[in-house]
């Protein structure tokens, strides 16, 4: 089984597409809950308490509700997506397109999380004593010094925590991928996703031997790949 899972081309499809997210859509995420954590930090952004509750309240949607309401945002005809452009005079892209469909899951998942790694990064942020920014300012720090020599510095474990539970998620990838399938099934495949393809080998192929041999294998590639990055981090941090 694991000499098949080596060569099976739905297999390395579906490891490669989700390596494009994880390139493509992590550090969108994480560059976005990072700069609203520092701006919510600064104490110049008016209604922060209310921005860090709107921003974190999609974590607490449902991954198969999150899905199937932007499953509807991005419907063609009858979506509100499709209503919005219609009214412009704008041609409808086709968001749930085979040339889309990756970045509408990543969409998805950046709606979903990016509070709950701003929260992350603010609760890092929070946790610096407030006498360096004290000592800073007494030198003649601006607020840029400060985040750029203070904060940024200082949030290291916490980025690299969210780095991380950020890639582990991505390589996992499932629910967005297998709600939008039931509305485009010409283009989310069954192999669309490795933890896809292993579900559907195991509940819909009755391959059960194979689907446990190719779980096996994402968990191995997991571990290795958060690895790879928790050791980069960590050298990066010790030449800085």
């Amino acid at each position: 089984n694991y000499l098949r899972a080596f060569g099976d081309a739905l297999l390395h499809d579906g490891v490669l597409r989700v390596l494009v997210f994880l390139a493509l859509q992590v550090p969108i995420m994480l560059g976005i809950a990072l700069f609203v954590a520092l701006a919510i930090d600064s104490g110049r952004l008016a209604g922060s308490k209310i921005i860090r509750i709107g921003l974190f309240l999609p974590y607490a949607v449902p991954a198969v509700v999150a899905a199937l309401m932007w499953g509807y945002i991005f419907g063609g005809q009858f979506g509100l997506a499709g209503q919005v452009f219609g009214a412009l005079g704008i041609a409808t892209p086709d968001f749930l397109g085979p040339g889309l469909m990756l970045a509408s899951v990543g969409n998805v998942v950046t709606w979903s999380f990016v509070g709950y790694n701003m929260l992350i990064f603010y609760a890092a942020l929070r946790a610096i004593p407030s006498d360096i920014y004290e000592a800073a300012a007494i030198d003649g720090a601006t607020e840029w010094h400060k985040a750029w020599f203070i904060k940024l510095p200082a949030l290291g474990p916490a980025l690299m925590l969210a780095v991380i539970f950020s890639i582990i998620g991505s390589l996992q990838l499932f629910n967005e991928p297998s709600i939008l399938q039931q509305l485009r099934p010409s283009v989310v495949s069954t192999s669309w996703t490795p933890n896809l393809y292993a579900y559907n080998l195991s509940f819909t192929g009755a391959q059960t031997n194979y689907a446990a041999a190719v779980a096996m294998l994402l968990g191995g590639f997991t571990v290795v790949i958060a690895y790879i990055v928790q050791i980069g981090v960590a050298k990066r941090g010790r030449l800085l």
